[in-house]
């Protein structure tokens, strides 16, 4: 006989040439090329046994180890490649039809006058006989044991609101004698009642954060408009400064040139007039030479006379000229005006500066904070427990597959066939809170007792898949929390960060998704009879990395 860890899940068969996905679930091959195939036109793939969802399709991975030894001691004895599943048999997700025997088909309807689920074949008679012509149907639930005593085996019909619990008439008799009871049907209605209250102050708050939403963007597009304005308008005053600074540059060019031109026509006119003169001069300097030479006696003196009066009657005048005439005062006087206008635009802007950071656009109240690290805990990976694929770094803190071995030593608490690590430190009697990062198309995030089996494949070696642990397992589109033989599907937007608080007196196990704000994934409640160590489920080409806070 072989074991469910050897069989694939869809054709119920000795797995043949077996492969793995993300959540760590394996099949046959073909079985599931057949089923993603036929979920191809939806967009969206499930694992066939513990329906996690993946928005693109994952590769399957081909399995080893003891598993494929069991397929290959017994591959001889395979029958031919078994035919594409038939979705109408009810998966692990599905509820099963309690009449069938052997492969049960999909429930579609419960009964609950009969306590039963039933396939389109074997409801019929509901719908066909008179006899179940009072008969309740339902859309199909699971777990229909939860709608019967455990003590007496009847249908649950009463609400004891002394023990809040739902009742059978027979525990009427001793066990809830005397006690504060009402119809399932009115309690319903009351609570349905105060459901609808909790529900209308949800609808208020919606409408508040609609009305702040809206507050906020009308906001938006008024600073926008303002800060287009404000740049317009600075843009407007400022080519005026510049227009206004470029007039003074020209004013002061034409005082400079105006200045300049005056002062050369003088001193050409005054070079003009000192030509004039020296010619003068120099030809009187030449008349004295040549009467200086004459033998004429007469002519000397007449001469001498009127050449001496001519000279002694004309005073020239004299041109000052001042050495230390220099434009070097206007420069001077624009480089001051260039100091007083950068300390003033300075000063200026300082001032709008201050001004305009003084204004708060929006802010959060700073009462609400986005959480507290009081309880915050440091762990590391044991490598004695890592399966020997998982490659541990930064201070054992990281946990990544890998596909060659690591040189692990043997040791009796590792996992010798799922991709799974714990930490060294035991948490127990307190309220811990650590954060992980995490990497790829999928790993799980949990805690567990000491005494989970660290050998083989099956359920009891998996984190969160048995009574000894709990887990969140991450994809790139969902979550999936699981216990024992339950497992929830959660749909929240993607977290690369999960943060975990653990009450383990309080008997609590809650995961968040960690950002700007903090969102609850999903709480597990929980009686914690002994320590716990947190562990953790990688993928290839996937990794864990525990944050030091």
């Amino acid at each position: 006989m072989s074991s469910d860890q050897d069989n694939c899940h869809l054709c119920k068969e000795y797995l043949r040439d077996p492969v793995s996905i993300p959540c760590g679930h394996g099949f046959c091959s073909i079985c599931l090329k057949t089923y993603w195939d036929h979920a191809d036109h939806t967009g969206t793939y499930l694992c066939p046994q513990c329906r996690v969802t993946y928005n693109k399709r994952p590769t399957p991975r081909r399995m080893g180890g003891s598993r494929q030894s069991t397929i290959q001691r017994n591959s001889e004895s395979f029958p031919p490649p078994p035919p594409s599943p038939d979705y109408n048999y009810a998966g692990p997700q599905d509820v099963g039809c309690d009449i069938c025997i052997g492969k049960k088909h999909k429930a579609v309807k419960t009964c609950l006058m009969c306590l039963a689920s039933y396939c389109e074949r074997h409801l019929k008679p509901h719908y066909e006989s008179a006899t179940f012509k009072r008969h309740k149907l339902v859309d199909e639930i699971g777990h229909l044991d939860r709608q019967i005593c455990p003590q007496h085996q009847k249908g649950l019909e009463l609400f004891c609101r002394t023990d809040q619990m739902c009742i059978c008439v027979l525990c009427t008799v001793k066990e809830h004698k005397g006690h504060d009871m009402v119809s399932a049907e009115q309690e319903r209605a009351e609570e349905q009642q105060r459901l609808g209250a909790t529900q209308a102050e949800i609808q208020e708050k919606i409408h508040d954060r609609l009305k702040q939403m809206e507050e906020l963007k009308q906001a938006v597009d008024s600073l926008k408009n303002s800060a287009q304005r404000a740049l317009q308008e600075c843009e407007k005053m400022f080519a005026d400064m510049m227009r206004s600074i470029e007039r003074m540059q020209q004013e002061m060019t034409k005082l400079i040139s105006s200045n300049k031109r005056a002062a050369l026509n003088n001193a050409e006119g005054h070079m003009e007039r000192l030509s004039h003169e020296i010619a003068d001069l120099k030809r009187r300097d030449n008349e004295i030479t040549q009467l200086s030479r004459t033998e004429d006696h007469i002519h000397f003196i007449q001469s001498y006379h009127m050449l001496i009066a001519q000279t002694e009657a004309e005073e020239l005048p004299t041109v000052s000229v001042n050495p230390y005439f220099t434009f070097g005062p206007v420069t001077k006087a624009v480089s001051e005006m260039k100091q007083h206008l950068n300390e003033f635009s300075n000063d200026e802007l300082v001032k709008v500066a201050k001004t305009v950071n003084k204004m708060t656009f929006c802010q959060l109240d700073e009462s609400k904070k986005r959480r507290s690290i009081k309880n915050a805990c440091q762990l590391t990976l044991d490598t004695n427990t890592a399966y020997r694929q998982l490659y541990l770094s930064r201070g054992n803190r990281k946990a990544s597959l890998r596909r060659d071995p690591q040189s692990y030593g043997d040791h009796p608490a590792r996992f010798d066939s799922l991709p799974q690590v714990l930490c060294k430190e035991p948490l127990s009697g307190g309220a811990y809170y650590w954060e992980v990062d995490w990497s790829g198309e999928g790993a799980a995030i949990g805690i567990t007792y000491k005494g989970i089996k660290r050998t083989g494949y099956g359920d009891s070696c998996r984190i969160g898949y048995n009574r000894k642990s709990w887990s969140l397992f991450c994809s790139d589109s969902s979550y999936s929390a699981r216990h024992n033989k339950d497992q929830i599907d959660i749909n929240l937007p993607y977290s690369s960060r999960i943060g975990v608080f653990l009450d383990h007196a309080g008997g609590t196990l809650s995961f968040y998704t960690v950002g700007d704000t903090m969102s609850l994934i999903h709480r597990f409640k929980a009686s914690f009879s002994e320590a716990v160590y947190p562990g953790f489920w990688v993928w290839y080409e996937s990794a864990i990395t525990v944050i030091q806070l």
